[in-house]
């Protein structure tokens, strides 16, 4: 009970409640700004500038925003970004219903889509054995998104102390810090290249959470605003479908294969074979 009450206390502490209201307002102020890169824009929107701000009130960066609010009031901040994402997330399962025709018509594109993230694997794979000279640490950090079911599975199969275990915390940590503003920054620049169909960015969207699918969905949104329902809706569908079978996919082909591309970028198993040799 006495735990209970803190946490509702932390909840209802109006100083966190206040530095959102005026951070939003700062934010929806300065407006959408955007910087040309190329033949393309690379778009700002409120939620960047939000990210930002907060970064100078959160006790845990900067030293003088102790004196605003304290660690434990700050950290109850977590738990209701999911609060919040929870709406936009309803909103999209009332807009998946009537697209439904048209999710329909993409027809193996939504289904395969699941397959792209191993597409990013064999680019982010490469890099983290060959260029930074990553252990087994890269299998954790690239197989998959590393949200908490990846989390999970590596947990399961490896242990969250071993080398597999800091890789997928890693990426989690980074995820959950600047995954959100990436994936805005991201999707609003490649929706003015004019490099791909609106919906096609709309299913890349759904990577299986929450916040980012939003943030991502959101600025195409705003690029696209005479498709936004449409961009909504197969953003909803795709992150719905990754949730359902992303896991699957994990444990089946991504874990599996991140195993065996790791082994033949690192030579490991010729390493183990050599040293072997040596010792009979």
């Amino acid at each position: 009970m006495k735990t209970q009450s803190t946490a509702i206390g932390l909840l209802l502490n109006w100083r966190l409640h206040l530095i959102v209201i005026v951070v939003s307002a700062l934010s929806e102020l300065i407006g959408i700004q955007s910087i040309p890169v190329a033949n393309a824009k690379l778009l700002f929107l409120p939620l960047f500038y939000a990210f930002i701000l907060c970064l100078f009130v959160n006790p845990n960066i900067t030293k003088f925003s102790g004196k605003i609010i304290n660690k434990k009031n700050a950290s109850i901040a977590a738990p209701i970004i999911v609060i919040g994402i929870l709406p936009f997330i309803a909103k999209f399962g009332t807009l998946i219903g009537p697209a439904l025709p048209k999710i329909a018509e993409s027809g193996s594109a939504m289904v395969l889509q699941e397959l792209g993230n191993l597409g990013t694997m064999l680019i982010a794979m490469p890099i983290a054995v060959l260029v930074f000279k990553m252990g087994r640490e890269a299998i954790g950090a690239t197989y998959s998104i590393a949200r908490e079911p990846n989390i999970a599975l590596v947990s399961d199969r490896y242990g969250l102390k071993s080398h597999e275990g800091i890789g997928v915390m890693g990426v989690y940590v980074m995820g959950t810090m600047f995954g959100t503003i990436y994936f805005a920054m991201l999707a609003g620049f490649l929706a003015t290249t004019g490099w791909f169909d609106p919906r096609a960015l709309a299913m890349a969207c759904g990577v299986g959470s929450g916040s980012m699918t939003a943030a991502c969905s959101g600025t195409l949104a705003t690029a696209f605003p005479s498709m936004k329902n449409e961009i909504l809706a197969f953003a909803g569908a795709s992150n719905l479908l990754t949730n359902a079978t992303g896991l699957y996919v994990a444990i089946f082909i991504a874990l599996p294969f991140s195993e065996w591309f790791y082994k033949k970028l690192s030579g490991e198993k010729k390493a183990t074979s050599a040293m072997t040799k040596g010792a009979n």
